[in-house]
């Protein structure tokens, strides 16, 4: 696993609650998974669209921070494509697509299974501060 990602997730309060498991870390990439709980659900009884974008968020935050330098993010959008539920393990996927010295951006799925259930994208900010680990 990545040190900058360990400091990151051991100070990151609602990743922890939200039960996210980290399953692969390197730079520019990471692999999250965690299991939709009850409290989690809006009142259609399916997962609030808050949680499958705090999933996406953390792995934004997690796949662009790893290179070693600060990153925020400045833009984000998600799109819902189909509902998730109670009791549904939900994968996501952070891949860069593109990353210069200042910018980064990445698309992140969210998948039930084999089936993508959110797309989100995220642009970061990358700035000069060095994660110390």
């Amino acid at each position: 696993m990545n040190p900058i990602v360990d400091k990151m997730y051991n100070g990151d309060l609602f990743s922890q609650w939200l039960g996210i498991r980290r399953l692969e870390e390197r730079p520019g990439y990471c692999r999250l998974e965690m299991t939709v709980r009850e409290e989690m659900v809006n009142g259609f009884g399916i997962a609030h669209g808050a949680i499958t974008f705090a999933l996406a968020d953390s792995a934004l935050a997690f796949a662009s921070n790893s290179h070693g330098r600060h990153a925020v993010s400045i833009e984000t959008s998600i799109n819902h494509l189909k509902p998730v539920f109670p009791g549904d393990a939900i994968t996501c996927e952070a891949m860069e697509s593109s990353k210069s010295n200042r910018l980064g951006l990445y698309h992140i799925h969210v998948k039930r299974g084999e089936d993508v259930v959110a797309h989100f994208k995220g642009m970061v900010f990358i700035k000069d501060t060095l994660w110390e680990v």
